[in-house]
């Protein structure tokens, strides 16, 4: 045990000492070392942390970049768009490529155990993925899939549900909220217990964390006060996943079959949507606050997509024969949808319509092996491969497609967690 943790000690200091000299490099040689990169790589920069965000779009990187695409047009034309509309030009084109490489290119996949025990929560921000599903967040390199630091839950509860910023980690045990600071002097903020009982799932927008119990009521938990704020009825029956909007609004969906739309601040419920099919509970939320749609994933395979400025269903497909854990997209995505769940496929969907455009499973012929020093980690090197859209699942052998648990969409990028207790690292190219 004690080797154990001088290693993660020392790993830490590793890390910490790779992070402090990036940080205290000056605006000028950052603008030097991010000139070299191209307009997917300067966007994919931008979203690190505000610094380098601030450095890249406050320069004349987006403009020089602007005239490298756009050669015809000279310096000094009164065609070349304002700042803003370069910013918003350049990460329209990386999202494009982004969409273009997960519906219809290829992926190499990168396969590791991330915990002892349990590994069945996943989420991706800013170039690090958070897994968990036991009493230890770990967090790894989006980039390189190595180890890089762990948040631990000091009553020794099992994490339920979580997610996190550049700065903190929110995270959700069955009685109590935890917040770990992730960078300076670590700390960690606990709610008192007894604020709420059976907590089964979280959403958070700085100051508040919504929690959804079994009761059917939601608890908005102030993060600084550190007491709860609200009570809100939203279900009848226990409440299996949440989402707040940018708007002070909260989704959230039942295993009665039903998705409760309340406002946070009155506290009045607004809505309550339900399936044009036969009842059928609701097992994961997502919002896109770019088209205000609605996602959701239930028990019977079928995905759905409500218009939350119409409250009425956009559409309904039953893309799986069996439950879907798992929906997301990135935050300015507004073309595609990744979905997984029980079958163990990965199912790349068109938000407008619902059409799965991609189905992928993992070449189960064999993989590449390469161990890292750190943790002791081995990572398997895989091919992913496309299915053609008249396959029956069941004819795919069962080892093949292992249960994917949960999953978060980044820049040509998937992560998902599977039964089985490994993760996997979905690398696209067009």
């Amino acid at each position: 045990m004690e080797g154990a943790s001088t290693s993660r000690s020392s790993s830490k200091r590793a890390v910490t000492g790779r992070e402090a000299p990036i940080h205290s490099l000056g605006s000028d040689i950052l603008c030097s070392v991010f000139s070299l990169l191209n307009h997917f790589d300067l966007v994919r920069c931008s979203a690190v942390c505000h610094s380098w965000n601030k450095t890249i779009y406050t320069s004349s990187l987006m403009r020089d970049m602007y005239h490298k695409m756009n050669p015809l047009i000279k310096k000094n034309s009164l065609a070349v768009p304002s700042q803003s509309s370069m910013k918003r030009y350049l990460e329209e084109l990386a999202m494009e490529q982004h969409e273009l490489a997960l519906s219809t290119g290829s992926a190499q996949v990168f396969q590791w155990k991330a915990h002892p025990i349990r590994t069945t929560l996943c989420r991706m921000n800013r170039g690090f993925i958070l897994t968990g599903g036991d009493k230890v967040l770990r967090l790894w390199s989006a980039q390189t899939c190595k180890y890089m630091d762990e948040f631990h839950v000091p009553t020794g509860s099992s994490v339920i549900d979580y997610d996190f910023d550049e700065n903190k980690i929110v995270g959700l045990t069955a009685s109590q909220v935890c917040i770990w600071r992730r960078h300076g002097q670590r700390s960690i903020v606990q709610s008192q217990k007894g604020l709420f009982a059976h907590g089964l799932c979280m959403s958070y927008a700085d100051p508040e964390v919504v929690i959804g119990c079994e009761d059917g009521r939601a608890r908005v938990f102030d993060m600084y006060s550190r007491s709860c704020s609200r009570i809100i009825r939203l279900q009848s029956g226990p409440l299996s996943c949440l989402t707040i909007t940018q708007d002070q609004l909260i989704a959230g969906g039942s295993t009665f079959g039903s998705v409760a739309i309340a406002d946070i601040t009155s506290g009045e419920r607004l809505a309550l949507l339900k399936s044009s099919f036969s009842p059928t509970g609701m097992k994961c939320l997502s919002f896109n606050a770019q088209s205000y749609l609605l996602f959701a994933g239930s028990t019977s395979g079928y995905a759905h997509c409500w218009d939350l400025r119409t409250l009425k269903p956009l559409w309904e497909k039953r893309v799986s024969p069996n439950v879907i854990y798992s929906t997301h997209h990135m935050f300015k995505e507004t073309s595609i949808l990744a979905v997984g769940g029980l079958d163990g496929i990965l199912r790349i969907l068109d938000q407008s319509t619902g059409e799965i455009l991609k189905s992928y499973i993992v070449d189960p012929r064999g993989s590449q092996s390469n161990s890292s020093k750190l943790q002791n980690q081995n990572i398997e090197k895989k091919q992913a491969v496309s299915l053609d859209e008249d396959l029956r699942v069941d004819v795919i052998p069962r080892n093949s497609r292992p249960s994917i648990t949960c999953l978060a969409v980044g820049m040509k990028k998937v992560v998902t967690t599977h039964v089985g207790n490994f993760v996997r690292l979905w690398k696209f190219n067009q």
